[in-house]
């Protein structure tokens, strides 16, 4: 489990960039539009806690705290990112991505031997 988190780590540092640069050009397409949404606000702001989380995951893999960390940052980036998908129909999917790395880092508190 320690290796799939780090390996979950390194993801989740590398893929916010994508969800940057998906989530800049939403929130243009949102501003050109007019259509007063900000699934481009919220792709940022979902990219910036899986970063936080990617981050959190490498640093703390054998440590509790650092799993439940972990749920609540994927989990805040899913409540963000699922109800402001919008326009950004991708953050639909970094949000369910976010959500299945919430319950991994679940089962992670309760059956892992942490030091």
């Amino acid at each position: 489990m320690k290796t799939f988190k780090l390996v979950i780590g390194i993801i989740c540092c590398v893929l916010p960039f994508v969800i940057f640069f998906q989530s800049c050009a939403a929130g243009v397409v949102n501003t050109m539009e007019d259509s007063g949404e900000v699934s481009g606000s919220a792709g940022f702001f979902v990219g910036v806690l899986m970063l936080s989380g990617g981050i959190v995951s490498i640093a703390a893999r054998k440590k509790r705290g650092g799993a439940i960390a972990n749920v609540v940052l994927f989990a805040l980036a899913a409540l963000i990112g699922f109800p402001n998908s919008g326009t950004f129909s991708d953050l639909a999917i970094w949000a369910g991505l976010c959500v299945v790395i919430a319950v991994i880092n679940v089962i992670s508190i309760f059956t892992q031997q942490f030091e």
